[in-house]
């Protein structure tokens, strides 16, 4: 795994009334400050958002709808890890966190039609200097296809 990624395993709460998933925490170990939090949605399969990095923010990711592939690239030259290249498939029906911390390249790609993304930032999104770099999503090859197996 890439060093500093965390892929955290959530809990489901289910009762007869439906279920209740707590996606992050205060005083979660994986957690460093709060910025903001948006949603994002992809109408349909196959939509590919990607790749950015952060010199500062840390991304916390969950899938509230639907499911996605997300790809990493380690791009921190002091990292154990570095030019790693890590896959994640999140869905709704296995509930999961994905923590991406400063100077990873990320993106994803929806898996299904209306796939919803929940994101947590560490920092507020600075429209006129944001804190991010953009690169093609094809600048790793094809990590995007689908592989049969």
């Amino acid at each position: 795994m890439i060093e500093g990624v965390k892929l955290i395993e959530l809990k489901a709460h289910v009762d007869d009334r439906g279920y209740l998933i707590e996606i992050i925490r205060a005083v979660d170990e994986h957690f460093t400050k709060f910025g903001q939090v948006y949603l994002v949605g992809n109408f349909s399969k196959g939509t590919i958002r990607a790749f950015h990095k952060h010199n500062i923010l840390w991304d916390w990711f969950f899938i509230s709808h639907g499911c996605a592939k997300f790809v990493l690239v380690d791009d921190r030259k002091n990292s154990s890890t570095f030019k790693n290249i890590e896959t994640f498939i999140i869905s709704s029906r296995n509930p999961s966190l994905l923590c991406v911390p400063p100077q990873v390249y990320h993106g994803w790609m929806s898996l299904e039609d209306d796939t919803q993304l929940i994101s947590i930032a560490s920092e507020v999104y600075n429209r006129q200097n944001p804190d991010e770099i953009r690169i093609p999503y094809d600048s790793f090859g094809d990590v995007w296809s689908v592989k049969p197996r």
